[in-house]
């Protein structure tokens, strides 16, 4: 197969799928354009606003997309192969993650924009909802400790000719003339009456801009400060922007920044499809990976992983991710214009994110040797791509620079979305209402990570590591089993409501099914370290952590089968009905 070829396939089929697929999808679920949508009930100006799907699209892309379908593609692919990481790029995306997006993105709108926790609570009971709340709020708050560490590692990292896997302060410029752009751009067409079409015109130019600038005016937060640990000092910096820009109203930032940052992922996808047909129709660009490595099917091959489970765990973004749900329910269902248009922007945006992961396999597929770290094989497939799609006017160096940027800016956009979509959860879980409980619920998100990310490193295997590091092949495993869960919700919820659920059961048993066998994977690993007394500290935490991650899974699959036996409420529907304004 030629990289043209790998590339048709992908679009045609995705593209059909959205066609067909996402239209049998939409009539199941019933969605009607007359029915006003929770962002024009609960309108404020603050979270909820209501955006056409044009500007919602790019907003919730960038949201579920960041580093997500660059890191686990590459990774898959490096472990396993590109083919099989294709194979479920494609299939998990049109059958699997694309109906996780739509289906929960269309329960919260249906549930007042409330998170897919609420309708378990509404649907389930209050055991499970408590305990669903707090497993999506332990989950973003990781996530806001891991990004905001590994950002603020990639702005301390040197900048030079010798390092440029490191482009470091220029990166910290790029981002934050970024987001002073998105603040600008909020500004203007709040306050001035800008168009959407007009600010784009005029600020996705000046992002380019900025991203390209950042080498020449690097910002050095240690050198100026004096200070001997100036990650952790970027860390707080970091954590103090998120508190801000979680509490700012979302056309200030996130509307723009989320648009911005969407539109740059297509520039991205563009480039990638240009580099490769070019690249491909003068023969310079061919597949030199294998497509299927030497990695066993259940058991490890030395420290190659099997390729099942793992292969779906190690593929979230792109395929299906639990993550999603959050952000569906989270930011996305506020501001949702129509109920149709729920279509383009969760399912389409599932798909568009499935395809900008086939182009991160491409950037392993034209190496013999990937490096084995995504963000250096993501910039030199970057790289590639630009310098060939500008016929060699832009070099590849140059070009190289560019993807890290670009890289390390994607990861950054998902910081204040992350610590947002906490607060709303713990507003959910604590009842606390008014401004004092939309600052307390904020502090006390940042508070964990301000905590962890001072810590020392952990010692593992010998190695000096952060400590939320020694948990992320752990985190893997967490946000599928959150995606699954999140799918069984949705099929309660749909179930109790007499309405068809094949095409949410299924995906919900596939992704229960892969999740718990990957956790036994990880108490067999700790057994086998604990007999060969390899087991570090963090190994037992780490256990304990998956032996609660089980439970809970067993918990309310539980709670799920013992519901399916009690008789439907009164007044269910046998049959599936247009939706009423607030019903659920």
């Amino acid at each position: 197969m030629s990289l043209i070829l790998f590339l048709a396939v992908s679009a045609a089929v995705l593209l059909l799928a959205y066609r067909i697929y996402g239209r049998i999808l939409a009539r199941f679920l019933q969605l009607d354009a007359s029915v006003q949508t929770p962002a024009h009930r609960f309108r404020d100006g603050l979270d909820h606003e209501p955006a056409s799907r044009n500007w919602l699209l790019p907003q919730h892309f960038s949201a579920i997309a960041a580093a997500g379908p660059i890191v686990g593609p590459i990774l898959a692919a490096t472990y396993f192969g590109w083919l099989p990481a294709w194979l479920w790029i494609l299939f998990g995306a049109i059958f699997i993650g694309g109906v996780h997006d739509l289906t929960t993105l269309v329960a919260s709108v249906r549930h007042d924009a409330k998170s897919i926790a609420e309708v378990v609570r509404r649907h389930m009971n209050r055991r499970s909802y408590l305990l669903f709340l707090a497993f999506i709020w332990i989950s973003l708050v990781y996530v806001i400790i891991a990004f905001a560490d590994v950002t603020a590692g990639t702005f301390v990292q040197k900048a030079s000719t010798a390092d440029a896997a490191a482009p470091g302060p220029a990166v910290a410029t790029s981002s934050i003339l970024y987001l002073i752009l998105s603040v600008v751009m909020g500004l203007c067409m709040r306050k001035f009456g800008l168009g959407e079409g007009k600010a784009q015109l005029i600020f996705l130019p000046l992002v380019v801009v900025a991203i390209l600038a950042g080498p020449y005016l690097p910002f050095d937060l240690g050198a100026l400060t004096g200070s001997t640990r100036p990650q952790v000092l970027w860390d707080h910096v970091l954590l103090g922007y998120c508190f801000f820009a979680a509490l700012s109203p979302v056309w200030l930032l996130m509307q723009p920044r989320g648009a911005l940052g969407g539109y740059f992922l297509y520039v991205i996808v563009i480039v990638g499809v240009l580099g490769t047909v070019i690249g491909g129709l003068s023969g310079q660009l061919t597949i030199a990976a294998p497509a299927v490595s030497t990695a066993h099917l259940f058991d490890f091959n030395g420290t190659t992983p099997p390729l099942l489970p793992i292969l779906f765990i190690t593929i979230a973004c792109g395929a299906c991710s639990g993550f999603h749900s959050i952000v569906a329910s989270g930011t996305t269902s506020k501001q949702l214009d129509r109920e149709t248009d729920a279509k383009p922007v969760a399912y389409g945006g599932m798909l568009l994110e499935s395809f900008l992961a086939c182009i991160s396999l491409v950037t392993v597929m034209i190496l013999a040797k990937p490096s084995g770290r995504p963000d250096l094989t993501y910039a030199d497939g970057v790289a590639v791509f630009m310098n060939q799609a500008t016929f060699g006017l832009v070099s590849v160096d140059v070009a190289r620079q560019f993807g890290l940027l670009c890289f390390a800016t994607f990861v950054f956009g998902t910081l204040d979305a992350c610590t947002r979509l906490a607060r709303y959860v713990l507003l959910e879980l604590t009842g606390w209402e008014g401004k004092a409980g939309m600052v307390a619920a904020t502090l006390l998100t940042l508070a964990g990570p301000a905590v962890v990310v001072a810590l020392p490193p952990a010692v593992v295997g010998g190695q000096q590591v952060p400590v939320w590091r020694a948990f992320w092949n752990l985190f893997g495993t967490s946000n599928q089993l959150l995606a699954a869960l999140a799918l069984l919700g949705v099929t309660v919820w749909l179930s109790r409501k007499g309405r068809s659920v094949w095409y949410t059961l299924g995906p919900t048993l596939f992704m229960l099914a892969m999740t718990m066998w990957s956790l036994v994977i990880s108490v067999q690993v700790h057994v086998g370290r604990v007999a060969a007394g390899t087991v570090a500290a963090v190994h037992h935490v780490e256990f304990a952590v998956v032996m609660l991650l089980a439970g809970m899974a067993v918990w309310l699959v539980a709670e799920a089968l013992l519901l399916a036996r009690e008789p439907r409420p009164p007044g269910s529907p046998a049959s599936p009905v247009a939706p009423q304004p607030g019903a659920a």
